[in-house]
């Protein structure tokens, strides 16, 4: 099974209208499009019966206090943690493409609704969800895509893992409001192939990309 993408190539910088947020002059950061970047797949494995879709970046800082802090850097060594920024299960088998912008096309204060979303499957929350859990203006469940914003004073280049389950079930054993980790665990053991594109992103104008 291959992973391709009209929207950026693997293992290079994603482009910007991709992003959560972009580079600025200004306050150092600004909203981006936050458009979810284009996907389609060939040849899946005899058997398979639905597919799950998971994106993640491995680089978010597992301590936030230098996050985004004036005068502070987030160093390179600090130990790191998953941030996941796209969950969907159950997309049907005959599905082999999700067309750029399908799934957010802008920043969306308090989140997309969810679980229920294209071609009948069903969105997690992303990790946005516990960002902004004490930010009064923006706290909600986040479900479906959102795009890159990594602290832009982090001194390590962050990675952006697309992941295509294929699945020997028809429907993910997972229920109501569920994230990354929840699905991860719920499709262990019926996974026939995956396949993985990679995109990279910064805000820091420091980092090479």
């Amino acid at each position: 099974m291959k992973l391709t993408s009209q929207s950026f190539v693997d293992g290079a910088r994603i482009p910007d209208e991709f992003a959560f947020c972009n580079p600025a002059a200004a306050e150092h950061v600004c909203l981006g499009s936050n458009r979810n970047p284009h996907l389609a797949w060939h040849n899946p494995p005899a058997g398979t019966r639905s597919f799950a879709l998971i994106c993640h970046d491995p680089d978010v800082p597992s301590r936030g206090d230098d996050v985004n802090q004036e005068g502070r850097s987030v160093p390179a060594s600090l130990p790191r943690v998953d941030f996941f920024h796209w969950v969907v299960v159950d997309l049907p088998a005959d599905l082999r493409e999700i067309a750029a912008a399908a799934y957010s096309r802008e920043v969306t204060p308090r989140g997309k609704p969810g679980p229920q979303t294209e071609f009948g499957a069903r969105c997690g929350i992303n990790d946005y969800t516990a960002w902004f859990a004490t930010d009064e203006a923006m706290r909600g469940d986040y479900y479906g895509y959102d795009g890159p914003c990594p602290p832009w004073n982090d001194e390590r280049l962050h990675h952006y893992v697309f992941t295509l389950y294929a699945l020997e079930v028809e429907r993910c054993a997972v229920e109501g409001r569920f994230g990354g980790l929840e699905a991860r665990n719920a499709i262990a053991g019926h996974v026939l192939a995956e396949a993985k594109l990679t995109a990279t992103y910064s805000l820091n104008p420091g980092v090479v990309d």
